[in-house]
């Protein structure tokens, strides 16, 4: 086969044809949030703490660059961000309440070895899609951008934003709190490789891409306006209620470090077909990182 890049269709066809078996996640859909075929999906048998050998296939990360980046490719620094922030934010169609977050964490995050169940974020633990609420095991609705942090609160806006909004064991959540993000502290005794200090927290190896990632697409889509304050990293701990999260410098090298993997780019796309209908650029681009900061 040539170079020839070929939309989602196409290549669900060739996969069809190949003899690939897609698996269809079936889910609530949100109201206000319009339903398009989720990406293909070929899940290899894996613990929830080594999601990064999950194999998804159909999706090739330049796909979008002809239509949905087109207007960033090519820039860098402010301009490239600001390009990308008139992206994400225009083909966000779809928003949810705080409570529609619950069942779009269930799809999102949904473990490919077990459809019964989610991944926690900084624990890596496999668990019911049902056990969640306010119990020390349950899992709860974490803000990886924490929401004091330009208090934007569980309103519609950053804060049922689900790109940034993942699975979490409420008492590992608790031990995260607000914190900012930065290399060191001591171990979380019920998550271990996360760490966690006086003002900082640290997540395991596994997810530090994806926390800096996540971190990254706050700062583009929130940029002052939609009536929420302009959210912006900085390289500093103990940010309080200011709108900034650190540390950058860690961040960066943090993206570098972990790579995306196949669960952090299906998890991007099901964001774009089913729920919010955009995307996380630095999924996609990660090189865009250095470009901009």
């Amino acid at each position: 086969m040539d170079n020839t890049r070929v939309n989602r269709r196409a290549r669900t066809a060739l996969a069809l044809a190949a003899g690939t078996v897609l698996t269809v996640v079936v889910g609530q859909f949100p109201a206000g949030a319009t339903a398009a075929p989720a990406a293909d999906h070929r899940a290899a048998a894996t613990s929830g703490t080594q999601h990064s050998s999950i194999s998804v296939g159909g999706y090739d990360d330049t796909s979008y660059d002809d239509t949905y980046y087109k207007d960033a490719l090519g820039k860098t620094g402010q301009a490239l961000k600001d390009s990308l922030h008139k992206i994400i934010s225009t083909t966000q169609t779809g928003k949810l309440t705080y409570d529609q977050v619950w069942d779009a964490l269930k799809d999102t995050d949904q473990d490919p070895a077990n459809s019964a169940n989610v991944i926690l974020l900084y624990s890596g633990r496999s668990q019911s899609k049902e056990a969640h609420g306010g119990n020390p095991d349950d899992w709860n609705r974490e803000h990886v951008w924490a929401k004091s942090h330009g208090d934007f609160g569980t309103d519609t806006g950053p804060g049922t934003d689900i790109h940034h909004l993942r699975p979490a064991d409420v008492s590992v959540n608790s031990a995260r709190g607000d914190k900012d993000f930065d290399n060191g502290g001591t171990e979380v005794s019920e998550a271990p490789g996360n760490r966690t200090d006086d003002d900082s927290f640290e997540p395991r190896d596994a997810v530090k891409g994806d926390v800096a990632r996540m971190i990254l697409y706050m700062a583009v889509r929130y940029d002052g306006g939609d009536g929420f304050a302009d959210l912006e990293p900085n390289d500093k701990v103990g940010n309080g209620t200011q709108p900034h999260i650190g540390r950058l410098s860690v961040l960066k090298q943090w993206s570098k470090q972990d790579p995306p993997d196949s669960f952090e780019k299906h998890r991007n796309q099901v964001i774009f077909d089913k729920y919010q209908h955009n995307r996380n650029p630095f999924i996609d681009h990660p090189e865009w990182v250095d470009a901009i900061w």
